[in-house]
């Protein structure tokens, strides 16, 4: 064996060169990693008896993409592209043998191998657009050339990690190996490649895909417009499709040049900034100052949900989908048959969508139970209480679980925003008590945010941090407080957008406003969507807000097909000159003088505020870090991605800015607007949230 550097070393076994790299944790293209590369394949070529080489990885996985320290800074030794042309360049095959996953620049250099083969469990993906970037190694130039522009623009533009097998059918990898052998198969592989003695296939020379597209401009129209409501607001998803067509209209080497220069531009850009730092931030969230990586943890098996309505049953789906046994508890029979229908269909929809297989569908079902009696729960390791928000309600639930449920269980509270420390303190077990606040609906949405009572163990708020990650979503950690994290910002956002109605500003311009910046909508067509008489009462109703005039119109939303907006058999909305009129003449009669307000007025008005409560929660410690704040408004809230989230957004526009807004709000609007104290001291400073 040669050792070429640290993590690469060089061995011949019958006359085949196996080039092994072992960097951990995932053997990113860092420094050593490439020089390494480039250096293993130039010595295997230098013996002359050796008559292929297999580049493979120890460890966990193959090269899992570029090391993210590096991207942007200073590297030494062999570039990734210098790495790539001498596999590419090489007078003898180059084999990837890939287990694990090969992602981003692993599989660039993946594609430079004249030759895959992968375990069956292996996984292939090209991420970048996840992180506001592109391939920029060569992935947008060589992938059309062997799967095709059409599967290449779907590969690309959705991020995903596709199966080995999938890259077999699609031409990806070349072989499939046996679990456990992929180094013996690759050998025997490289072997196979060298008794055929075929020309080398080098992908960058494979033109008969693309010129199959050549003058078809239609294939990227169409495919522009059906990814065109998803990728709103991103810019990396245009240029990697731009990529794609100089591929298909341009030589390889233009078409390199091409990619490199997008590159540039995505690599530089503000969505990328923007993603990079909610890559960082989703990794650092599970990070907990106070409780330590060794803390110890409760053993769940079996799940008890409280409530067999939409969040019950959603719930009861994440816990299922990885295997634990659940009961779900419904008072009235009627519920609790209606609730486990629901989730039989949501599991068959995902089924006839190809997500997996009727056999999975009734797997999962058998381990999700449904019962009328809270006894049943007896034996639960953790229950979840799921039902509407009332705290007399929610007090007499757990004043029932605390003596049913077995102790050192964990009982837990769905609630959005009521005291949890009000609710432990019905039990005799303050410190399994914690609130995991799921968005609904659950089953989908990305956020769970765990809030930590005042006296929920260090090993309690451990568990739930780990089995909010093993059910597959992103957790934030938060304090006690109204509306906790999430909703306590939303309220400040809301309460500005129905003032700034109250003077003039109309609904669908706010909207407008909120949607351009990357909502998925604004707080008024949200409105229309939940229904106007959500909490209204018709009897009690008396024209004293604009919700009590809309409503005695009979204007409820969407489902009675007026609202703020009006709507067409098809939902969609426009404008409404009726709710303008009534709007004007409700603002007048109030006494309150109409302004006219620009853009970046009702984005100031909405979005301000938001920041300085954020400021607020991290000054009381109701967050634990700022980049905690973003993650729960990216993945729950709909903050678009390729801003980062409200606090970064904040940094990146400069917290003077800020500063001076809510200045000029609280002159003009009174004590609401006052600037956090946080907020005044770092711009004092001179520094950031990040800073906080």
């Amino acid at each position: 064996m040669t050792h070429i550097n640290d993590v690469t070393s060089l061995t011949v076994e019958d006359g085949i060169a196996i080039l092994t790299l072992n960097s951990p944790p995932v053997n990113a293209l860092s420094s050593p990693v490439r020089d390494g590369i480039y250096r293993g394949i130039q010595l295997a070529l230098e013996d002359k008896s050796n008559k292929a080489v297999v580049l493979i990885c120890e460890g966990r996985t193959f090269i899992a993409g570029a090391d993210l320290v590096e991207i942007s800074g200073k590297s030494t030794g062999a570039s990734l592209t210098e790495a790539q042309s001498m596999i590419e360049n090489s007078t003898i095959p180059v084999v990837a043998a890939i287990h694990g996953t090969a992602l981003g620049g692993g599989l660039e250099v993946a594609l430079t191998c004249h030759n895959r083969i992968a375990v069956p469990s292996a996984m292939c993906g090209l991420p970048e657009v996840k992180l506001g970037l592109l391939p920029g190694a060569g992935g947008t130039q060589r992938l059309p050339r062997i799967v095709g522009v059409e599967k290449a623009l779907q590969f690309l533009i959705s991020g995903e990690q596709i199966a080995a097998p999938a890259c077999v059918e699609m031409g990806l990898v070349d072989a499939l190996a046996e679990e456990g052998h992929l180094r013996r198969d690759a050998i025997a592989f490289a072997q196979q490649l060298v008794a055929a003695n075929k020309p080398l296939q080098r992908v960058r020379d494979l033109n008969d895909k693309l010129e199959a597209d050549k003058g078809k401009p239609e294939i990227f129209s169409q495919f522009r417009k059906s990814i065109a409501r998803k990728t709103r607001g991103f810019l990396a998803p245009e240029l990697i499709v731009q990529c794609v067509e100089a591929a298909v209209n341009n030589s390889f080497d233009d078409g390199i040049k091409e990619e490199g220069r997008l590159f540039a531009i995505v690599l530089k850009s503000k969505e990328s900034a923007a993603q990079l730092y909610q890559f960082f931030a989703e990794r650092e969230c599970w990070k907990i100052p106070d409780v330590p990586k060794d803390t110890p943890t409760i053993a769940l098996k079996k799940i008890g949900i409280v409530g067999a309505g939409t969040m019950g049953g959603g719930i009861a789906m994440n816990f299922a989908n990885v295997g634990y046994d659940v009961t779900i508890i419904d008072s009235k029979p009627e519920a609790l048959d209606r609730g486990l229908s629901v989730i039989k269909g949501n599991y068959d929809r995902s089924a006839k969508n190809g997500r997996f297989t009727k056999e999975e569908v009734d797997s999962r079902m058998a381990l999700i139970s449904g019962s009328l009696e809270l006894s049943d729960l007896a034996d639960c390791d953790m229950v979840i209480e799921a039902v509407f928000e009332n705290m007399k309600v929610k007090k007499q639930i757990f004043t029932d679980l605390d003596k049913i449920v077995k102790q050192g269980a964990i009982l837990a509270t769905n609630t959005s925003g009521l005291n949890i420390n009000e609710i432990a303190s019905v039990t005799n077990r303050p410190e399994f008590v914690i609130g995991l606040h799921f968005f609904s609906p659950a089953n989908v949405m990305r956020l769970v945010e765990v809030v930590r009572a005042d006296k929920t163990s260090k090993e309690v708020i451990n568990t739930s941090m780990k089995i909010a990650k093993k059910i597959g979503k992103m957790a934030g950690l938060v304090g006690v407080c109204p509306g906790f994290v999430g909703n306590r910002m939303l309220a400040q956002r809301q309460r500005e957008a129905n003032n700034l109605v109250l003077a003039g500003a109309m609904p669908w311009d706010i909207d407008k406003v909120l949607y351009d910046f990357g909502f998925p909508m604004g707080p008024f067509a949200m409105s229309d969507l939940a229904g106007l008489d959500i909490g209204w009462n018709k009897e009690k109703s008396n024209g004293q807000t604009i919700r009590d005039v809309l409503c005695e119109m009979d204007r409820r939303g969407q489902k009675t097909g007026a609202g703020y907006y009006d709507y067409d058999k098809n939902r969609v909305p426009s404008p409404s000159p009726v709710v303008e009129k009534s709007l004007l003449e409700f603002v007048k009669k109030s006494g309150v003088e109409k302004r006219n307000y620009t853009n970046d007025d009702l984005l100031a008005r909405c979005i301000y505020p938001m920041i300085n409560e954020g400021a607020k929660l991290l000054e009381e410690g109701m967050a634990i870090r700022s980049s905690d704040i973003d993650i729960i408004w990216v993945n729950g809230y709909g903050w678009p991605a390729y801003r980062g989230g409200p606090m970064f957004y904040a940094d990146q526009i400069g917290l003077d800015t800020v500063l001076a807004k809510m200045k000029e709000f609280e002159a003009e609007f009174g004590s609401a607007f006052k600037p956090s104290a946080l907020l005044e001291k770092l711009v004092a400073d001179g520094k950031k949230f990040k800073d906080a």
